[in-house]
């Protein structure tokens, strides 16, 4: 019975793989004349309509699941990563910036670092093991946002849902409101935070304490391999690089927007209510179970294959991949179907306890 169901939903899982793979078989076959390229952003757009017309997955984990297949997995998506991130910038190198090949590799690839790589990135930085974490913070390095380690894992985590986080989107708070809001923000915080652990929380940059801060080890690790993609590749390999990073970004915090918008924590520890879940089917196994937000804020530790729907936390109108699509092009129908969820549920502005 075990064997059974730990075969069934790893290899549900492996749904994870279709878009690191479609880059990597798309940068692997380049170059391509331009009326052939384009036809590899369907994977995107089936991605999409598929996870708008998800069936629900509600049943819960068996517990007694081993954890090594479904780690495995993860460190299959870090290798595909890094190989996707290093292929595009040499595919361009080798071809040219101003090609169609150019535009269709950087939305794969930035597009997969935003969700496959921040999402494994996730994943990693959660576990114990300083091995995964530090695996887990060279894929952020990938993308340029190293620091999210440190402000994410003890930061992020300790305020979400009050006001001094800078993660938490805020009820009625729009999407670009927000990004400006939140990018340097969690920066700032992740500096405080690593002050704060060397002695001082008001350190200046100059200090040399700062020089065993894991912020700054985070920025000489990035910006270290953007300069030597410069230095090496030239300057279009360079571009393609940091705007992978800039698509990454945009898409992760188009995530961070929706996952806690309009929630407020009245307690000290955080409940299942205190995040947006989404029963979409799709979503959990292509995204390797982040979509049961509520159970991995109320358990950080626990792995995704672990974790558990929760009928009393909010739910999101759609998956992860469709919800994205209305913070970035439909504000206003996302705010509005957020506002009835809460509206419905007696949560965040409606709570009891704020009446």
């Amino acid at each position: 019975m075990v064997a059974v169901e730990t075969l069934r939903v790893w290899a549900l899982h492996l749904l994870c793989f279709v878009l690191p793979v479609a880059s990597l078989a798309f940068l692997l076959t380049a170059p391509h004349p331009w009326w052939a390229a384009l036809p590899w952003l369907l994977v995107l757009i089936g991605s999409i309509l598929l996870d708008m017309r998800s069936p629900s997955e509600r049943r819960q984990p068996l517990a007694t699941m081993p954890g090594w297949p479904f780690d495995g997995v993860l460190y299959l998506l870090f290798a595909l990563q890094i190989a996707n991130v290093a292929l595009l910038v040499r595919m361009v190198a080798l071809h040219g910036f101003f090609t169609a090949d150019t535009l269709v590799g950087w939305l794969l690839v930035g597009i997969n670092s935003g969700y496959s790589g921040f999402v494994v990135a996730h994943e990693l930085i959660h576990r114990a093991s300083p091995a995964l974490q530090r695996l887990g913070r060279l894929m952020l390095a990938s993308a340029l946002y190293e620091h999210f380690y440190t402000e994410h894992v003890r930061g992020h985590h300790m305020r979400v849902g009050t006001g001094e986080d800078p993660a938490t989107a805020r009820f009625g708070e729009g999407p670009g409101e927000f990004l400006l809001r939140t990018v340097p923000g969690q920066f700032r915080s992740a500096w405080r935070i690593e002050a704060k652990r060397l002695g001082d929380p008001d350190m200046r940059w100059r200090d040399r304490r700062m020089l065993r801060s894991r912020v700054v080890h985070g920025l000489v690790l990035e910006w270290g391999i953007a300069l030597a993609i410069l230095a090496t590749l030239g300057l279009g390999a360079f571009a393609v690089f940091v705007l992978q990073a800039a698509l990454a970004i945009r898409l992760l915090e188009a995530v961070n927007y929706f996952e806690h918008w309009g929630l407020a924590r009245t307690t000290r520890r955080v409940r299942t209510i205190d995040s947006w879940d989404t029963d979409s089917w799709f979503t959990l196994y292509t995204l390797v179970g982040l979509s049961r937000h509520a159970d991995h804020h109320a358990y950080a530790s626990r792995p995704y294959q672990q974790l558990r729907y929760f009928e009393e936390s909010p739910k999101l109108p759609y998956g992860y991949f469709g919800t994205t699509l209305l913070t970035l092009f439909a504000r206003r129908r996302l705010s509005r179907l957020l506002t009835n969820e809460l509206e419905r549920r007696e949560l965040g502005p409606f709570a009891r306890e704020a009446a």
